[in-house]
């Protein structure tokens, strides 16, 4: 039973890695600069410390992105209509991918330059 657990808890997250690909323009755009710099992580860090850190800052962004995304959906599955409860949820939650986008080059720099 437990197996069978995990195996389904795994199929829904490759199903919603699947659908942030094919539908968030973001995550995409997120994920193709994640890719560019990863392997330049793994080559400029020296040690795994650093790489840790480099590649962790990339995965923040990705994970904030979905999670941003999450929100968003819920947001417009109760309501389609405006309102200030829901644009404030979707600010703060663009707030959230903003902040973890701006960690990293803050990141790379302390690392990169210390």
């Amino acid at each position: 039973m437990a197996i069978k657990r995990v195996w389904n808890a795994f199929s829904y997250s490759i199903s919603g890695l699947k659908d942030a690909i094919k539908t968030q323009t973001a995550f995409r755009i997120e994920l193709a600069l994640g890719l560019v710099l990863f392997p330049l992580a793994l080559i400029l860090g020296q040690n795994g410390i650093e790489r840790t850190f480099l590649i962790g800052s990339l995965m923040i962004v990705l994970i904030v992105e979905l999670i941003n995304s999450s929100i968003e959906a819920a947001i417009d599955r109760i309501s389609l209509e405006r309102h200030e409860l829901s644009r404030k949820s979707k600010d703060l939650a663009s707030a959230a991918v903003f902040l973890s986008l701006v960690n990293v080059p803050i990141v790379w720099l302390l690392i990169l330059f210390q």
